[in-house]
């Protein structure tokens, strides 16, 4: 089990990602845009600067959903690899069936 502050600063870090998804987005598409003057682009530049770190998306860290565990995520089930294996061999996860030879 991962640590409770590492869960929630992750969880936290999601809503403010939600939050800001929409400025955020609008100002890289000023910034990016060729066709608009330097200075209005630096404009949103600075905007984007201003907006709190931790609502960039980059910032995120894939956590599994049973566990909190950080390393070895599969994206597909949202879990560690560990935690995939226990409710594989309990036969919680449907369509997963252990191998053995």
């Amino acid at each position: 089990m991962a640590k409770k502050s590492a869960i929630e600063n992750n969880k936290r870090k999601a809503r403010l990602v939600k939050k800001f998804s929409g400025r955020r987005e609008r100002l890289l598409a000023i910034a990016n845009d060729e066709s608009l003057s330097m200075e209005e682009r630096f404009e949103a530049r600075l905007k984007l600067a201003e907006l709190p770190r931790n609502s960039a998306k980059v910032r995120l860290r894939n956590r599994c959903e049973v566990t909190g565990r950080p390393r070895a995520f599969t994206r597909k089930m949202k879990m560690s690899r560990i935690a995939l294996r226990e409710l594989g061999s309990k036969g919680l996860v449907p369509g997963l069936v252990k191998s053995s030879w």
